[in-house]
């Protein structure tokens, strides 16, 4: 039976946990090869090991120029082309308006932002003809979420991203899309929290009261939209934003 990855080569970054991870081991279980970064290299070999494969892990901080061009100069090298590339890498925390600092902001949008520009950006010579990108946004970058406004703005852009690049790359045929996740069970989600069990546990209630479909979301459910898009079944979707979120973004 035909892989819908079968024979591409894909890069995800951010893929130590989380969705990304889960979307790692999608992709390779779909036939692709799989390259993915994360900032430590603890959690970067664990989560290899995990997607089995014969996948690829590279340390790399998505925001730091310099490193993003040893990672693509690596993959010139042993694999000659990215067929999928799905900028996953970032992250945010919490503060309201009057209590935000220059330092979160930086952190903020120095991962989503400046990460995900120049994640693309610097990949464009590697990208095949009819290449798919995928962008992470979030259903913040388009709802209000209060003490949340760095981090949606930061989402915000990203969208915009999308729908620009789109006409930069037509005559090369890559498409560019957004997947949007709602509320998901991740790391990084629970951690918002603090490191309490039961104020995590009572986020993710009270996140899965917001959702049509009364719950959060698990990370393999975003995986498989992100193997929907990165395939040739989605070779007429392009610059679409892809809500993932059990209705959360639609009432």
């Amino acid at each position: 039976m035909t892989r819908k990855l079968d024979n591409k080569i894909a890069l995800i970054t951010g893929a130590t946990s989380g969705i990304g991870l889960a979307t790692a081991k999608r992709f390779a279980l779909e036939g692709a090869q799989v390259i993915i970064t994360g900032r430590r290299q603890a959690e970067l070999d664990a989560a290899v090991d995990a997607i089995g494969h014969d996948a690829v892990g590279l340390r790399v901080d998505s925001s730091e120029l310099d490193a993003l061009d040893g990672l693509y100069d690596t993959i010139r090298t042993r694999f000659g082309r990215l067929d999928v590339l799905y900028a996953n890498a970032g992250g945010g925390s919490m503060l309201p308006l009057g209590q935000i600092t220059e330092e979160q902001y930086d952190d903020t949008f120095g991962r989503n932002v400046k990460g995900t520009l120049f994640t693309v950006q610097k990949a464009l010579p590697l990208l095949a003809q009819g290449a798919s990108v995928i962008l992470t946004g979030s259903t913040a970058g388009s709802s209000g979420t209060a003490a949340f406004s760095v981090y949606a703005a930061s989402k915000a852009a990203i969208r915009a991203f999308a729908r620009n690049w789109i006409l930069d790359l037509k005559d090369r045929g890559i498409r560019v899309n957004t997947i949007s996740p709602g509320a998901t069970r991740t790391p990084g989600l629970v951690e918002l929290a603090g490191d309490d069990k039961d104020q995590q546990q009572g986020l993710l209630d009270y996140l899965a009261s917001q959702i049509p479909l009364g719950r959060v979301g698990e990370p393999d459910e975003i995986a498989k939209a992100a193997v929907f898009l990165a395939s040739d079944d989605a070779s007429f979707v392009n610059g679409a934003e892809l809500f993932v979120d059990g209705g959360q973004a639609q009432v």
